[in-house]
């Protein structure tokens, strides 16, 4: 097959396993995984609970390391770089949409999205940060804290602080599972424009049918294999 017009990858997963050792003895949750990701793709992950989809991601991300296999993003190992340079991969090309959110408690939903802006050394970081919670229909709740916000309010908060940047790459977990109806399909409309208009790369595990279908690729995590679907 001829490459010499194939998109560059963002992702390269190659021979990736992960176990865990109990008292009963090694569990393998998935072994030699190979996987591809161009950059600007939109990629579902999809399987039942426990398949081991959130441990992917999190390998993938460079959040957790596989028992054996490598990973790279954007050209980088993930295994050759420390600690520190892991983090800065992260804070310059990644975001992340958690299913706990991850919001930090001390400080207003303005500031927990002003934060990685400021971080990567934005012109204009509070009104970037304004405009996404506006974006995400927090517009009048900036000043709360994670406390004072409901569990869907928390979650738009964490979008809006995933797509303020801008990134290269966007993880999402479940990001529309804490939403009703309406915010998700607007939450919807948002990650696939970032996906298009910016280039971000989009890898999502979802249990939604829908929002997998608007993915251009789909992959279920099944007996510790992934199929396309």
């Amino acid at each position: 097959m001829d490459q010499s017009n194939a998109s560059p990858s963002m992702i390269e997963a190659r021979a990736i396993s992960k176990h865990f050792d109990t008292e009963a003895g090694r569990v393998a949750l998935f072994s030699d995984l190979d996987l591809s990701v161009p950059v600007g793709e939109s990629l579902a992950v999809v399987g039942r609970s426990g398949a081991g989809k959130s441990t992917l991601l999190s390998l993938l991300a460079g959040l957790d390391t596989p028992s054996s296999g490598s990973v790279s993003i954007a050209g980088q190992a993930i295994e050759t770089l420390d600690d520190r340079q892991r983090a800065e991969l992260r804070a310059s090309k990644i975001s992340f949409i958690f299913q706990s959110f991850h919001l930090l408690p001390e400080l207003t939903a303005l500031d927990n999205v002003r934060l990685p802006l400021e971080i990567r050394g934005a012109a204009n970081p509070e009104q970037d940060a304004r405009h996404w919670l506006t974006e995400v229909g927090l517009g009048e709740r900036t000043d709360h804290y994670p406390s004072q916000l409901s569990g869907g309010e928390q979650q738009r908060v964490a979008i809006a602080r995933a797509f303020a940047t801008r990134p290269a790459l966007l993880f999402a977990d479940e990001p529309t599972g804490n939403l009703d109806e309406d915010t998700g399909s607007h939450i919807i409309e948002q990650l696939f424009s970032l996906n298009q208009q910016e280039g971000t790369t989009l890898i999502l595990i979802t249990h939604d049918p829908e929002l997998a279908a608007r993915c251009q690729r789909r992959l279920r995590l099944h007996n510790g294999q992934l199929t396309e679907e």
